[in-house]
């Protein structure tokens, strides 16, 4: 009788095939073994079972009877033929059974290690599958809890009334919870070249997308030894460094970008200046975390204006530094989360250090409290004492001020893009001051400043200054830090004279012993009349 084979993936079964006489179409799986394929053809061929069988073409070429044998079609059947047996002896039948059980334990183990590598793929492909579509769930309700609060701030500017507080900067929707779960955050492998100049203050910090920026700083925290020597849990930091992305607002210059460049410096002066060597890790923990929180949910507008606009945050912390009071607070509520207490390993009399630790470096970044500081920690450097308790916070307040404007510092094209970024905050709160009738600072107003003029005076009296206090203290800072400012300094003095000499230029002519024109007749416009700059 002629049998057509099939390699179908259902259970095995017969089914007969009466469309043309003679020919039974016969579906097995190829996780059958040979012996049950050979049963299964004795049965549809109305054979008894355990029939020596052979399985032929149409050319009578011999076909192995396996899972793996070629599928043939109607045309191409295959022929059963029942093989004659002969008697075996007792001795012939127990090697024959031994060889068959051998046989088929080789086969099961093959067909085992066929299906675990099958299931092993699908598995990737399955969780690949769903790792993209829950990234894409999440930025998809990333943008729109970001359209959300953009549509919530237009909506408070444009219903604001004469009350005092008039303006609040304080959101109080946003959520200091994770929004996101850990697996949707892509955990990136840092090359070595990565690794190598992300300690350094040359690093680029415009090249990398956010969650880039968060394994960056994840792998801060394990290279300092923070995650081991603190028994932080990995997926508490993710989470914890995924919620501070969360909580900082989509500003021109306060953002999260400008909080990895403060943490990404602060990890290079540790390694520049050999702190780890001079500082305990709670010390360092204390750097790293304040800077990462250092400003919070800024809400782009700075302490003048809150404290003259008389806004919730300026009424609530009294006119004292409320804006890095603010930044202080939410940073304790996001860690006040079981999910992401980055500091759930410390003892309480520990916890407490590190908390008032932090408070006093998040505070020190006031600038109104620079003068101060400054004078301090002058005092300190010619008798510093590592071991002073005193002069190490002073060190440590004096550290973070110089990492949260140590933009000037980087190569100039890293440099330059965050003065346009600041200049440009600046100018949107000069245009609301004005709105609003309150005080406006000259260096903020965009018709008294450039960037040459913002820059110089800041990197004279503020930048240059300080960093020359702690380069009395740590020498290798004026190479590496301190040399790169005074050619920023030199830059934009350069810059200042080209806007000088283009101004002088569009200055209007002045003609000596000029008669003077008949004013009764209409007279021809002369140099420098139509130049607005003329007419200011």
């Amino acid at each position: 009788m002629r049998v057509p084979g099939s390699c179908a993936g259902e259970p095995w079964k017969a089914i007969p095939h009466q469309s043309v006489p003679g020919r039974i179409r016969v579906v097995f799986s190829r996780y059958c073994n040979s012996s049950d394929i050979m049963d299964l053809f004795c049965i549809a061929t109305g054979l008894p079972r355990h029939t020596t069988i052979s399985l032929l073409t149409a050319d009578d070429a011999m076909v192995s009877i396996d899972p793996t044998m070629p599928s043939n079609s109607a045309r191409t059947p295959y022929k059963v033929r029942p093989v004659p047996s002969k008697q075996l002896s007792e001795r012939e039948e127990l090697v024959q059974g031994v060889m068959a059980q051998v046989a088929e334990q080789f086969s099961r183990a093959f067909k085992l290690s066929e299906l675990k590598a099958e299931v092993t793929s699908q598995l990737t492909v399955l969780e690949r599958r769903v790792e993209v579509e829950a990234l894409r769930a999440v930025e998809i309700e990333k943008c729109k809890t970001d359209i959300r609060r953009m549509r919530e701030e237009l909506a408070a500017r444009s219903s604001r009334t004469t009350c005092p507080c008039k303006y609040s900067s304080v959101d109080s929707s946003r959520t200091l919870g994770p929004r996101r779960d850990v697996p949707t955050y892509p955990k990136y492998l840092l090359s070595p070249e990565t690794v190598d100049a992300l300690r350094k203050p040359t690093f680029d910090v415009w090249l990398w997308e956010p969650n880039e920026m968060l394994s960056c700083l994840e792998h801060m925290y394990q290279d300092l030894g923070l995650v081991r020597d603190f028994s932080i849990h990995p997926v508490t930091l993710r989470r914890w460094l995924m919620c501070v992305q969360d909580n900082y607002r989509q500003n021109s210059f306060h953002n999260f970008r400008h909080c990895f460049c403060v943490t990404q410096m602060m990890y290079s002066l540790v390694y520049v200046c050999g702190l780890q060597e001079k500082l305990s890790q709670l010390d360092i923990l204390a750097l790293m975390t304040a800077a990462i929180c250092h400003d919070l949910d800024h809400p782009g507008f700075n302490n003048t204006y809150q404290v003259n606009a008389r806004t919730e945050l300026a009424v609530r912390y009294n006119d004292a530094s409320p804006l890095e009071n603010h930044h202080c607070a939410v940073a304790f509520r996001i860690l006040a989360q079981p999910d992401c207490n980055i500091l759930a390993g410390l003892a309480p009399e520990r916890f407490r250090q590190i908390r008032q630790g932090i408070i006093t470096l998040i505070l020190a970044t006031d600038m109104a409290r620079h003068g101060e500081i400054m004078e301090a920690f002058k005092d300190a450097v010619a008798g510093f004492d590592f071991s002073n308790e005193e002069h190490r916070t002073l060190l440590k307040m004096i550290l973070i001020k110089c990492c949260d404007i140590s933009n000037e510092v980087r190569p100039p094209e890293v440099a330059e893009p965050w003065v346009d970024c600041l200049l440009e905050e600046y100018f949107t709160q000069s245009d609301q001051e004005k709105e609003e009738g309150l005080p406006v600072a000259p260096f903020m107003d965009r018709e008294k400043v450039t960037k040459a003029t913002a820059q110089i005076g800041f990197l004279k009296f503020v930048l240059i200054p300080m960093f020359e206090a702690v380069t009395e203290l740590f020498p290798v800072v004026g190479e590496v830090m301190l040399k790169p400012l005074w050619a920023a300094k030199d830059r934009y003095e350069e810059l200042r004279r080209s806007e000088d000499a283009r101004t002088e230029n569009r200055e209007p002519l002045t003609l000596q012993n000029e008669p003077q024109p008949d004013r009764t007749e209409p007279q021809p416009q002369r140099i420098g009349q139509g130049d607005p700059a003329s007419q200011a």
